[in-house]
């Protein structure tokens, strides 16, 4: 039977093995990157950091491609970031590179360019090479016209493996072709242009969409009802209590069209697009989706729902996947918010708490072989705007480890030294993960920073993850703006994991206020840093 429909033993038993792993001593991971302090801005323009226009156009020139049908597949398929190619659906090869090219794909493009498979995989410019060869080979192939770009448009299709007749028409006219008539540009951190696509007047040669009514999904009015046969009941009495968050390593056409194939015995719920202007409904929420093969464990989720233990993820969960992959640099903000909105919908019609351990990653639950949906997705802002769609009212800011969750034009983290790491290597971490470091006399702490319009009276709370190789003294040290030390609170990091722990009450002035976590103590051990809460 397929591991998504009834989890294999094995699966258990992996499961088993990542939550008896190793404590913090000595930690795996090495240490943190200095990137995680990047804006919003900066991870866009981190996606394509180098300057790629010419290797497009000798691509094209040397294959006889047409460079803005190039440019505009990448650009469909990945907005022009260099994927490193990870799997989502079993039975779908992973894509890599700008060009997404997956499976034989890459020996192919490899055989045809004289490089190596793991050039077209990794580099910038073999990875185009590669694909604009093979784009050349279909063209014989199908005997395309090369001198009319709309002609190219069943080669890109053959490219694109995809093999449902509506989402090829979707790809084709709502992706790769609209791309060309709408232009787009990228630039590198610097501010140099990566690549450009200036606007075009084209139309791809290719069967048309028409105008065709599309039923609303049952269970969410603002989406497309494409429905699939691979599901199946939820176990008698089972409520749904948990939100999946995925991604779909790949486009939008090509993740749903994959879902409704019956072949695949795969599906979520729903998929969002990229920028969020599209959303498909593929399982009643009501049903048994086929999208996490684990078993639940609750050591790997903050020690929430424990009752849940050994039962299939699948039987009280919802899945929505997202156009795009788990090692991306940063998610459009029109996806986030159409999802919030998703989301939202699904917890106030089925009950379920909005927190971080009930809207919650597939790579947490299923961490041997999953990473999704990565970690740059914006955590802290996403279940944020969920409740504020929801009518959810807080006061209380949550500044997390990973500045990929917060708004940092408000609030943010900081590291100093080299000491600290980053980890998930002990369930009930806040959001993506935290930082850990043995204690030492030396001033290097994490600072969680927030801004005050107004002077206010604020609650500061805590999170950590618990082991016996913790500190039993960790200083938790809160200043206000002025930079004047309001107390040190020193807590045991042995205890209260997977919570949030009131260290007290203080008087903070207007501005950027903070509360470092400090390694400077006398228990050794290890601190943690993990999230900071001001309500």
């Amino acid at each position: 039977m397929h591991p998504f429909r009834k989890p294999l033993a094995t699966l258990t038993a992996a499961l088993s093995l990542v939550a008896c792993g190793p404590q913090e001593s000595p930690p795996p991971e090495t240490p943190a990157a200095v990137e995680d302090s990047r804006t919003p801005a900066q991870r866009e323009a981190e996606r394509t950091p180098y300057a790629l226009d010419e290797a497009f156009a000798q691509a094209a020139r040397e294959f006889d491609v047409p460079v803005d049908l190039l440019k505009a597949y990448a650009y469909a398929e990945t907005r022009w970031e260099m994927v490193k190619g990870h799997e989502e659906f079993p039975g779908l090869s992973p894509a890599h590179g700008l060009m997404a090219l997956r499976g034989s794909q890459v020996s192919e493009g490899a055989r045809l360019t004289g490089r190596t498979e793991e050039a077209v995989r990794t580099e910038p410019e073999a990875n185009i090479r590669a694909a604009a060869a093979l784009l050349s080979a279909y063209a014989d192939e199908l005997q395309v016209d090369r001198s009319d770009v709309g002609a190219w448009a069943p080669a890109a299709v053959k490219l694109s493996g995809i093999s449902n007749p509506d989402a090829q028409t979707q790809f084709v006219h709502q992706s790769v072709y609209s791309v060309m008539r709408e232009g787009a540009v990228a630039h590198t951190p610097d501010g140099q242009v990566a690549v450009s696509l200036s606007p075009a007047e084209v139309e791809a040669r290719f069967a048309s969409p028409g105008v065709q009514a599309m039923a609303a999904g049952p269970d969410y009015a603002a989406s497309i009802w494409r429905p699939s046969s691979n599901y199946n009941a939820r176990p008698a009495g089972t409520d749904i209590s948990m939100v999946v968050i995925h991604t779909c390593e790949g486009g939008y056409s090509g993740c749903w069209s994959w879902q409704v194939n019956p072949d695949s015995d795969v599906s979520a719920h729903y998929t969002v697009n990229e920028s969020g202007s599209e959303i498909t409904q593929l399982l009643r929420e009501t049903d048994r989706g086929w999208h996490v093969a684990a078993s639940y464990d609750c050591t790997l989720n903050g020690n929430v729902s424990c009752g849940l233990n050994g039962s299939s993820v699948n039987n009280f969960s919802v899945g929505i996947e997202h156009a795009g992959y788990a090692s991306q640099s940063s998610f459009p903000a029109g996806q986030i918010d159409a999802s919030a909105k998703l989301t939202c919908d699904i917890t106030r019609d089925r009950t379920v708490v909005r927190d971080s351990y009930h809207i919650v990653a597939h790579g947490r639950l299923q961490p041997y072989n999953r990473t999704d949906p990565g970690p740059n997705w914006p955590w802290t802002t996403y279940i944020n705007k969920v409740k504020s769609y929801c009518g959810d009212t807080t006061s209380s800011t949550i500044i997390d480890s990973n500045n990929a969750n917060n708004d940092t034009s408000k609030y943010y983290v900081e590291l100093a030294g080299t000491s600290w790491v980053s980890s998930t290597n002990v369930g009930g971490y806040y959001g993506s993960g935290y930082y850990v470091a043995p204690t030492a006399a030396v001033s290097e702490p994490v600072t969680f920073w927030f801004n005050l319009p107004a002077a206010a009276t604020k609650t500061v709370d805590g999170w950590w993850t618990s082991a016996t190789d913790r500190s039993t003294e960790a200083p938790f040290n809160v200043f206000n703006a002025s930079g004047t030390k309001l107390g040190t609170v020193y807590v045991n990091q042995q205890t209260g994991g997977g919570n949030w722990n009131t260290l007290g009450t203080f008087n903070f002035s207007a501005g950027w206020n903070k509360v470092q976590v400090s390694r400077w103590t006398g228990a050794a051990g290890y601190v943690v840093a993990d999230a900071v809460r001001i309500r």
